[in-house]
């Protein structure tokens, strides 16, 4: 394995499934960061991890990665949404399920 390879085996060993209500006090702090269904998980997370700040602000500019919206937050509340999530600090990037 190239060191591409291990960096993105390991962010996915830290993902894992959690209901939206547990990760409301990183939305509130402002820390929650919604991935488009269309993207990788793990791939915009090692991305963040490597600090890739070209890439990031490009999937920023198409929406499809930015900050947990109040009606995104408000709906997946309702709806007790799970999430696919994965911590890299100070960010929680999430992904409904």
């Amino acid at each position: 394995m190239n060191p591409e390879d291990l960096s993105k085996d390991k962010v996915n060993q830290e993902t894992s499934k959690i209901a939206w209500s547990e990760l409301q006090r990183f939305f509130a702090q402002g820390l929650a960061v919604n991935v488009s269904p269309e993207m990788d998980l793990v791939e915009v997370a090692d991305a963040f991890s490597k600090d890739d700040k070209v890439q990031v602000e490009q999937w920023m500019k198409n929406q499809l990665v930015h900050l947990v919206t109040d009606r995104q937050a408000e709906l997946w509340i309702k709806n007790d949404v799970l999430m696919w999530a994965v911590v890299i600090k100070p960010w929680i990037l999430v992904q409904p399920v």
